[in-house]
C-alpha cells in the first residue's frame, strides 16, 4: 500500500494511492486519526497500512499532495553520507567516522508536484535527492541489528538548500537548510518488511530531464541501521520522527559554474521501488 496525504477542495485527508486515483481512508479511520502524523506519532501507522479502503476516491489530477508526514516530532538529516560527496569538499579529509547531522523544520517541506520556493534573499537554491525514514517504535540506544524493528515507513526527500546561507556563521548549516518550502517529501509512504530490499537502491536526481545525481544505497558511508543506532544513542527516537539519510554527489553547487535551480525548473528524485518525487521551482511572492 502507498499511503498519501492530500487536500481537495480545501479539505485535508489521506488514503491509498492506487494508480491514477487516491482512495480515501474509511470514515472510522479518519475519525480516529486526523492525519497520518497522528497515527505515526503514537506508533500506529502500521494500522493504516492494514486498513481496507473506502468508496471515496479522487482523480490524482484533482488533489494537492501534502508531505506524507505533516507533523513529525523531529526531523534529523545526515550530511556527507556518500564517499564521492566527501571528496567533493576537496579538503583532504578521510572518510568520516561518524555522521554529520543537522535539523530541519516541518514548514521547510512541501509535497509532491508542488513548487519548491526560491526566496528573494538568494538565487542559490539547490537540490539533494535522498531517502527518508519514518520512525515507528520509539527507542534509545537502539542496536544496529534491531534498527529496522523501529522503522514505520520510507519516503523520498528533496532536501533543498540555500547554499550561500550555509556559511553565515563559523560553524553551522541551520540557516541554509530551513527556508520555507525549499524542500519536499513524498509522494507517499511505503513499508519494507525485508531490509535487504533497501541495501541496493539506485538514487537519481534529474533537473529538467538531465541526470545530475546517480548513486546507490550500497555506497552509503552510514547505512540506515547505523543512522538509527547512532542518532538514538544521544537522543531518544520518538514515533513519527523523520530521518533523512544523505544525498549523492552531483548537487548544483558542485558544477563549475554552479547550476542553481531557477523558476520553471523541474526536479525529479527517483528511487526504484520507492517512487518518483517531482517538484517545479518558483520564486517566493512577498
Amino acid at each position: 500500500m502507498k499511503l498519501v496525504s492530500f487536500s481537495i477542495n480545501g479539505k485535508k485527508s489521506y488514503g491509498e494511492l492506487n494508480g491514477d486515483f487516491v482512495v480515501e481512508a474509511p470514515a472510522e479511520i479518519l475519525q480516529r486519526y486526523s492525519d497520518i502524523s497522528e497515527a505515526a506519532n503514537i506508533n500506529e501507522i502500521e494500522y493504516l497500512f492494514e486498513q481496507s479502503s473506502s468508496n471515496n476516491q479522487y482523480d490524482v489530477r484533482d488533489i494537492k499532495y501534502l508531505p506524507p508526514i505533516t507533523r513529525p516530532n523531529k526531523i534529523i538529516c545526515v550530511g556527507v553520507n556518500f564517499p564521492d560527496r566527501n571528496a567533493e569538499y576537496k579538503d583532504g579529509s578521510s572518510t568520516p567516522q561518524n555522521p554529520s547531522l543537522f535539523i530541519r523544520f516541518p514548514s521547510t517541506f512541501t509535497g509532491h508536484l508542488n513548487p519548491l520556493i526560491r526566496p528573494p534573499e538568494s538565487e542559490q537554491l539547490d537540490y539533494e535527492g535522498e531517502i527518508a525514514i519514518v520512525i515507528g517504535r520509539p527507542g534509545r540506544r537502539i542496536k544496529k541489528e534491531n534498527a529496522f524493528d523501529h522503522v514505520a515507513a520510507f519516503t523520498l526527500c528533496n532536501e533543498g538548500t540555500i547554499r550561500d546561507w550555509l556559511r553565515h556563521a563559523k560553524f553551522n548549516v541551520t540557516q541554509g537548510k530551513n527556508w520555507y518550502r525549499s524542500g519536499s517529501l513524498g509522494p507517499y509512504l511505503l513499508q519494507f518488511k525485508d531490509k535487504e530490499q533497501l541495501i541496493e537502491k539506485k538514487i537519481q536526481t534529474f533537473v529538467n530531464g538531465e541526470l545530475r545525481q546517480n548513486d546507490n544505497t550500497k555506497n552509503m558511508i552510514f547505512g540506515f541501521d547505523f543512522i538509527i543506532h547512532y542518532v538514538s544513542t544521544f537522543t531518544e527516537l520518538s514515533s513519527g520522527d523523520v530521518l533523512i539519510c544523505g544525498t549523492p554527489t552531483g548537487a548544483g553547487a558542485r558544477f563549475d559554474p554552479p547550476k542553481w535551480l531557477k523558476p520553471g525548473d523541474v526536479v525529479e528524485v527517483k528511487v526504484d521501488g520507492i517512487g518518483n518525487l517531482i517538484n517545479s521551482v518558483q520564486d517566493e511572492t512577498i
